[in-house]
């Protein structure tokens, strides 16, 4: 896996080269390194206060303190936070996409970006973290989508923060999409999908799960359990955007 990584990105190298950086979204013409133009980076939707101390749903209100939502208010989550910073709409919903489902691994750079701003929330900030853990894909879809997202955005949280990436869960079940059903669905579907490869590293340890969207939280809250009986001190989750 990591030398077909190692070949993509150097593909993208020889890319740069012969063509000129555009916009991913637009086309207009950019300096090299960069992604996305100053328009298309200030159409995507960020989240701002107020919102829910757990999930990070927004909030249109004149709330002024902390507080939790009505769906977390009714819920237990083996996770304390599910951080993110933009909503899943427009630009930054168009980037996941065509990230997850069009092959177009070289968007990990901006949704890696996006994703890096949440390290900057105090919920993170609070305390700080041992290992970066991605939600990991069954080997059958991962190699569908030729590799597996969450783990493409956590080794660049990795590489620019100095934290060890650890891949300790694996998916063990296939499930059907998640999609199609509704939170209750959601929890059952995933019931049991996850098993830890390395139980010895995660013992006591600040962990954050990444993933790409946070949607109902199904998917990060039994990857959350597995971690936390496995003897996690702490799982916190960071992602790109809020469904």
């Amino acid at each position: 896996m990591r030398i077909i990584q190692a070949l993509r990105q150097s593909c993208e190298a020889v890319f740069t080269l012969l063509y000129p950086p555009h916009c991913v979204m637009c086309g207009t013409d950019l300096d090299t390194g960069q992604y996305l133009c100053e328009t298309c980076k200030n159409a995507a939707r960020r989240i701002r206060a107020p919102f829910c101390k757990i999930c990070s749903q927004p909030f249109d209100g004149a709330i002024t303190g902390e507080f939790a939502c009505a769906n977390c208010a009714q819920r237990h989550f083996h996770f304390e936070h599910a951080v993110t910073c933009y909503r899943s709409k427009g630009v930054v919903r168009e980037l996941l996409h065509r990230f997850k489902y069009g092959h177009e691994y070289y968007l990990r750079h901006p949704l890696g970006a996006w994703l890096m701003e949440g390290l900057d929330d105090a919920r993170i900030t609070a305390h700080p973290f041992d290992f970066i853990v991605p939600v990991p894909l069954h080997p059958t879809k991962e190699r569908e989508r030729r590799y597996n997202q969450a783990r493409a955005l956590a080794e660049i949280l990795s590489r620019r923060t100095g934290i060890p990436l650890l891949d300790c869960l694996k998916r063990v079940r296939r499930t059907p999409t998640q999609t199609r059903f509704d939170r209750a669905e959601r929890m059952e579907n995933l019931l049991n999908a996850f098993k830890m490869r390395k139980i010895k590293e995660v013992q006591g340890k600040e962990l954050i799960l990444v993933d790409d969207v946070f949607t109902t939280g199904s998917t990060v809250n039994e990857c959350a359990r597995v971690l936390k009986d496995s003897g996690a001190g702490s799982v916190r989750v960071l992602t790109v955007a809020r469904g």
